[in-house]
């Protein structure tokens, strides 16, 4: 058996593109040769800044020689019809066999094709595969930039695209080199080491031979060894100064496709930089320097000091290094002191008026109307949820004014952070502050969700206003594209509310989102009109207090307008629905809750208050695995299917109310008086919010379902006593109807 050795040696590839790139490779390799009959035993492949690795373990030497076989025209046709069936089988008459298929014989050529040599296999299709090999974003430079004399697959110097120039590709099978020629870099069984620490070619011939050489030549091959070296290198380093790692996977990930022998040395943060927020901190040395933050482990607090991971091993032990990067990091912090201290001298709330020259979504208004729009309906979710709405429309109002501060403006990601900050700054509530902070949450299943009264309105607001407001100008999400992240939306509102036992009805809430969405009261100029004030003076100081009264005001009016509004989009509310309870499904699925019993529940069409909606699934879930549960649902679709069976051949339906005088037999009369107090048992049970107790008034019905259907005959001679069961069984559909629409149920 032989092995397969692959390296693609180029300029560095940018980190976030590595690991998929390596798993592209994998997947096109394995596919070409499976689909050139060539079975192999194992395989792996590696990224890293200057290298993508394949290998492939246990291939054949050549491929497994087949037959072809081609059936031909009939024996006795005519010779024009023989001989052009010969010439494309590339056979004599005499070489094929006649076989009969009981119409008479025919010819059937049969071609042995001889397995070709395994090496000659990969060199043929490998060019055409890494040409394939996709990127997010590619280069292109012609290929005499680095081999002059390079000719490509087509025979030109016509410019390739890939990701970065290549330098060289190593490919070798058992040793020997697989000679083929890609953007116009010849293969050979040579490499290169790391970029400083080594110099020259290596020579290699396997796997374990080259893995073992680049070691040598500083460079560690394996990105989840280099994980390990990086975490367990910062973590250490950290410990001699007595602090520890603020956890960081995604840095953890780029850095390890920045460095091939990674070097963690420890710097320092100037005292001056240490009143600004340690978030600005945190993120300008992630975003800008790629450092890792570290805190003290008894208080948890940010520390002076920060983790960089060197691609060098320094003679003086990395004095220079650090220095360096410290250097460069006071510039940066410098940058975000300024506007930190600069963003302090305005209040949140006379920079409101600023978000109307932020656009939102060019159909959907400016962030201003959204601030009215959010802070509207938080005070709405806040009445409704037994929170201060006061406070509550306070958030909503200063939610997005960070949106136009100068930190923001260098570093997005801190939005809702900083608002939270500038809000303390000005005095504002810590709930409010604490709401801005939080309105975003959660922006992933392992993110936390808000669990203070003010934040969960806030946030569900922001969310349910968003996802509102897409649907209406009909962005919505498509199987492949959802650029608004309106699942990410719609999947927050749900875990915001289950984690914190939320009862709200959100077919009312959506609602009011779209009554808010069409009000023509939250623009510039409907305040300038109000307070009298030209539309080039709102914002100023002067002007604060009437700008404040001309907000509450039209706040006031629109939540009274949204409270009275009669006339609902009714089929995109039905719509933007269905999308929470697709995105329910998914949040319990995890959970092991069937989807199945949630549209059973859900499609009854009364039930949009979520945690009710769940514990009625859970406890439905919980009845149906009992053996009363089970003969129930066996029993609905027997009675399901003979009322859709006879209405569909009578043409009417079967809905009405049967006649107890009608009743021949003993078993449908038990059976009519047992649904009877079940339908009003269950009803009452439901609206109390007992489902398990609802459940154990269903499993009194199992014994006299059972004897209906052992003892009387629905299709009865007499036409009277005929409709008189179907109605019954009708009134059975309807009763187990009130828990869930059985049909919906699969098993």
């Amino acid at each position: 058996m032989s092995d397969l050795l692959l390296e693609l040696f180029s300029e560095e590839i940018p980190a976030r593109m590595q690991a998929q790139a390596a798993r592209d490779l994998e997947r096109l390799v394995v596919g070409a040769l499976s689909d050139r009959g060539l079975l192999f035993e194992g395989v792996k492949a590696f990224a890293g800044p200057r290298r993508l690795t394949l290998a492939v373990s246990g291939l054949p030497a050549k491929q497994p020689d087949v037959s072809e076989e081609k059936k031909g025209p009939r024996v006795g046709a005519p010779d024009k019809a023989v001989q052009g069936f010969l010439r494309s089988a590339g056979v004599k008459l005499k070489d094929c066999e006649t076989r009969d298929d009981g119409k008479g014989p025919f010819y059937v050529a049969v071609i042995a094709l001889k397995g070709r040599a395994t090496a000659d296999v990969i060199a043929d299709f490998l060019p055409d595969l890494l040409a394939k090999l996709p990127w997010p974003k590619s280069m292109r430079w012609p290929q005499e930039s680095l081999t002059p004399a390079g000719q490509g697959p087509s025979g030109a110097n016509a410019p390739v695209r890939w990701v970065r120039p290549l330098h060289s590709i190593l490919c070798t099978l058992d040793g020997e080199v697989v000679s083929f020629t890609f953007a116009g870099v010849a293969s050979n069984n040579r490499t290169r080491g790391h970029r400083f620490l080594s110099s020259g070619e290596i020579a290699v011939k396997r796997f374990e031979d080259y893995a073992r050489k680049l070691r040598e030549a500083h460079v560690v091959l394996d990105a989840e060894e280099r994980k390990a070296i990086i975490f367990e290198g910062v973590k250490g380093a950290a410990f001699v100064h007595g602090l520890e790692m603020i956890p960081d996977e995604g840095l953890l990930d780029e850095v390890c496709g920045l460095v091939e022998w990674p070097v963690v040395l420890i710097g320092a943060i100037e005292d001056q930089f240490m009143d600004v927020p340690p978030e600005i901190l945190q993120t300008a040395m992630r975003t800008h320097q790629k450092y890792f933050s570290l805190r003290d482990p008894a208080t948890g607090k940010f520390a002076n000091r920060f983790a960089l991971v060197a691609n060098m091993i320094a003679e003086d032990g990395g004095i220079k290094i650090v220095a360096g990067n410290e250097r460069v990091l006071r510039a940066r912090l410098s940058d975000a002191s300024f506007f930190w201290f600069r963003d302090k001298q305005w209040r949140l709330n006379n920079r409101v008026i600023d978000l109307a020259e932020v656009v939102f979504h060019g159909e959907l208004g400016s962030q201003f109307a959204r601030t009215l729009r959010v802070s509207a309906l938080s005070g709405l979710i806040a009445t409704a949820i037994g929170a201060d709405s006061v406070l509550a429309r306070r958030a909503g109002w200063l939610a997005k004014v960070d949106l136009v501060s100068d930190v923001v403006g260098e570093f997005p990601e801190l939005q809702g952070v900083m608002g939270s900050y500038y809000a303390l700054n000005d005095g504002e509530p810590p709930e409010i502050a604490a709401a801005i902070r939080e309105q975003y949450r959660p922006q992933g299943p392992s993110d936390v969700v808000p669990n203070s009264p003010v934040s969960v309105a806030l946030s569900l607001a922001d969310k349910i206003d968003t996802a509102v407001g897409f649907f209406g100008i009909g962005l919505k999400p498509t199987g492949s594209s959802d650029p608004y992240a309106l699942r990410r939306s719609a999947l927050g509102v749900i875990r915001i509310i289950l984690a914190n036992e939320i009862r709200l009805e959100l077919r009312k809430v959506i609602a009011m989102a779209f009554s808010l969405h069409v009000q023509k009261r939250v623009e510039p100029a409907y305040f300038a009109r109000s307070t009298k004030i030209p539309l080039s003076l709102l914002g100023t100081p002067k002007h604060a207090e009437a700008e404040l009264e001309a907000l509450n005001g039209a706040l006031d009016e629109a939540i009274a307008l949204a409270r009275s509004s009669t006339s609902q989009p009714v089929d995109q509310l039905d719509e933007i629905l269905s999308f929470f309870e697709e995105r329910l499904k998914v949040a319990l699925r995890e959970k092991g809750t069937r989807h199945d019993l949630i549209d059973a529940v859900f499609s009854l069409g009364n039930e949009d208050d979520l945690v009710r909606l769940v514990a009625r699934v859970e406890v439905l879930q919980a009845f149906l695995k009992t053996d009363d549960g089970a003969n129930l649902l066996t029993a609905y679709r027997r009675a399901a299917n003979i009322l859709k069976a006879e209405e569909k051949k009578d043409k009417i339906a079967y809905d009405g109310e049967p006649d107890p005088e009608a009743f021949a037999l003993r078993e449908e009369k038990a059976l009519f008086v047992e649904l009877a107090t079940a339908s009003e048992l269950i009803k009452a049970e439901i609206e109390r919010e007992r489902f398990a107790e609802a459940m154990g008034v269903m499993a009194r019905l199992r014994g006299p379902v059972d004897a209906f259907f052992e003892k009387v005959t629905v299709n009865d001679k007499d036409a009277n006593l005929r409709k008189n069961r179907l109605l019954l069984l009708s009134r059975l559909r309807a009763t187990l109807h009130t828990v869930a629409d059985f049909s919906k149920m699969e098993g």
